[in-house]
């Protein structure tokens, strides 16, 4: 049977749509994620050398983010997609056959190289190949749903880790990561990649790349806003889901229900995901609502001190920061125009981690001196100007257009 183009376009679309589900799946459902705290423990770390096995992974993040997106717009994609996987694995390999400071300090070495690789190549190709088969438009929908994926992927490593922890130990959750890694690459192989003339495969330098990237950036008002946008919506959201627990146990949860209120919350992030793609036909003003009336959620919800004001309207507030989140990825990919998409996106991922490790120092600062509600609610008012200034933008810009 011969496909017409328009049914050969809507398979590619299709295989590329499915293995990137797949993928995004696979790469966040790893065992040891909920539990490896208790191996560097079990193993007689204290706190300092857990923290400064932390510090180890964010600094290789923060240092390869760019190198690595730029080396993905010089090569294969799809190459670097296989190997960030395999590299991760092996640190978790690493991590249970030699359980020391020295080997978990290699993981995550290993680890963050592996995400460094992944990071900004992932989307790249993604957008690229969409944009090939006529549907950039539907880069929203498509990555909102991996996203969602990969949440859902978190839920189920988390009911998973502790039975299977409970019948192998860590040498069990290690294996089965480790497995999860192996096929988390294999699944990567499925990926289409499709350079155009000029790009890819070493045509261009690495520095080439990296210096054509960051003057687009420069020159383009509109790609510099987007790739500075990204980092404020995705960067104070992500640091405070780390201190979810406390908020919830400071709201009078007991430890043991503390599990099932986070699936509550992390499945308002789950459907924010879900639906961000109906977001994107609202533009600038949809942004600035999700933004906006998810600060004011989270405010609200982190203050009022009971259980369901935490629960429900922290999902909310998660919910609309994860449909941002997506948007203004989006936002960032549909204004590149160079070959450098990927090391414009490493860029974004670079100073989202940078303001990441901003906010866990403010963050510190609040809580120690007025708890977890009130340090919540500070870190909502950055989203709650942001959608005021988007606003104001909009506004503007539709005055001067029609005015034109």
């Amino acid at each position: 049977m011969t496909l017409t183009p328009t049914r050969a376009v809507d398979v590619r679309v299709r295989r590329l749509t499915t293995t990137l589900y797949g993928y995004s799946f696979l790469e966040e459902f790893v065992l040891l994620y909920p539990v490896y705290a208790l191996l560097f423990s079990d193993a007689g770390l204290s706190v300092w050398q857990i923290s400064s096995l932390f510090a180890l992974w964010s600094v290789t993040a923060v240092v390869l983010e760019v190198p690595s997106g730029a080396w993905a717009d010089a090569v294969s994609r799809r190459l670097l997609l296989v190997l960030g996987p395999l590299l991760t694995g092996a640190g978790f390999a690493v991590w249970v056959l030699v359980p020391s400071y020295g080997a978990f300090a290699v993981g995550f070495v290993l680890w963050g190289i592996g995400g460094a690789l992944c990071s900004g190549a992932l989307e790249a190709l993604v957008y690229d190949e969409l944009e090939r088969g006529g549907a950039a438009d539907r880069y929203a929908r498509v990555l909102g749903r991996a996203r969602a994926a990969g949440l859902v992927a978190v839920m189920a490593a988390m009911g998973a880790a502790g039975p299977v922890l409970a019948w192998g130990g860590h040498a069990a959750v290690g294996a089965a990561s480790v497995l999860v890694c192996v096929l988390t690459s294999v699944t990567a192989l499925r990926f289409p990649e499709h350079r155009g003339a000029g790009e890819g495969a070493g045509r261009q330098g690495w520095g080439a790349v990296l210096r054509a990237g960051v003057r687009e950036a420069r020159r383009d008002r509109s790609v510099r806003g987007a790739v500075l946008l990204v980092p404020v919506v995705a960067a104070v959201w992500g640091a405070l889901d780390e201190y979810a627990p406390l908020l919830v146990r400071e709201a009078g949860v007991g430890d043991a229900a503390v599990p099932g209120v986070l699936l509550v919350i992390w499945g308002g992030a789950t459907a924010g995901s879900l639906l961000a793609g109906e977001g994107e036909r609202f533009g600038t003003v949809g942004l600035a609502v999700l933004l906006g009336g998810g600060g004011v959620a989270q405010a609200v919800g982190a203050v009022v001190g009971s259980v369901a004001g935490v629960v429900l309207l922290v999902a909310v507030a998660f919910g609309a920061f994860q449909a941002a989140t997506v948007l203004a990825e989006a936002r960032l990919q549909h204004r590149i125009e160079s070959a450098g998409r990927a090391t414009l996106t490493s860029v974004a991922g670079l100073g989202t981690e940078v303001v990441t490790l901003t906010v866990f120092a403010g963050y510190a600062v609040v809580a120690s001196g007025h708890g977890h509600g009130a340090a919540f609610a500070v870190a909502s008012v950055p989203y709650v100007v942001l959608a005021a200034g988007l606003g104001v933008a909009e506004v503007r810009r539709r005055f001067v257009s029609g005015g034109g």
